[in-house]
């Protein structure tokens, strides 16, 4: 007698593989998108903490020089507060602690260094640009987007002490900057 069982067949067909492969593309491009999401959130966290500390440092400067950071109130080049913000609160005490003699006791520059995270060797923070050796000329300080960061005092600034932002994302003065004014 014979049987008419039908063969049983092991696999997928085509257009289940299919339907598989279309659902896998549908999570992937979910997971991709979601991704780019975390990362902008995380770089404006980033940027909203490095300000957070900047201001305590220009504060902390301020308590001790008598003064904010910056000498220059009209910068002719992009960017001179950043440099200027970089020279104060770190160069000009890594000068100073490299000859802490100095013979001036009414020395008008930085005697200690207030943001040690700024020291190029090290630059685990990504503010400026790594270095092997110490530059010899201050640098800019440098937002998670790679742009300097904003800094005004003065007549200048909005604050009545002292302005400071990043331009965000787009690397354009809108809506999108993070300020402390």
């Amino acid at each position: 007698m014979k049987s008419n069982r039908r063969k049983t067949r092991i696999g997928f067909t085509l257009v289940e593989l299919l339907v598989v492969i279309a659902i896998m593309l549908i999570l992937a491009a979910i997971g991709v998108g979601s991704f780019g999401f975390v990362q902008d959130r995380q770089a404006k966290e980033k940027a909203r903490v490095q300000m957070a500390l900047l201001s305590n440092a220009i504060e902390e400067y301020k308590l001790d020089m008598g003064r904010y950071p910056g000498i220059t109130e009209n910068p002719t080049v992009d960017g001179d507060f950043s440099k200027e913000l970089y020279t104060a609160l770190f160069y000009e005490g890594y000068q100073f602690s490299k000859n802490p003699n100095r013979p001036d006791p009414n020395n008008s520059l930085a005697t200690k260094i207030y943001v040690p995270e700024l020291d190029p060797t090290t630059s685990k923070q990504g503010w400026i640009e790594p270095s092997k050796v110490m530059p010899t000329q201050p640098l800019f300080i440098i937002d998670p987007w790679g742009e300097n960061y904003r800094y005004r005092k003065g007549d200048t600034a909005e604050n009545p002490d002292f302005d400071l932002w990043s331009m965000g994302k787009d690397k354009d003065d809108d809506k999108d900057d993070i300020r402390n004014f």
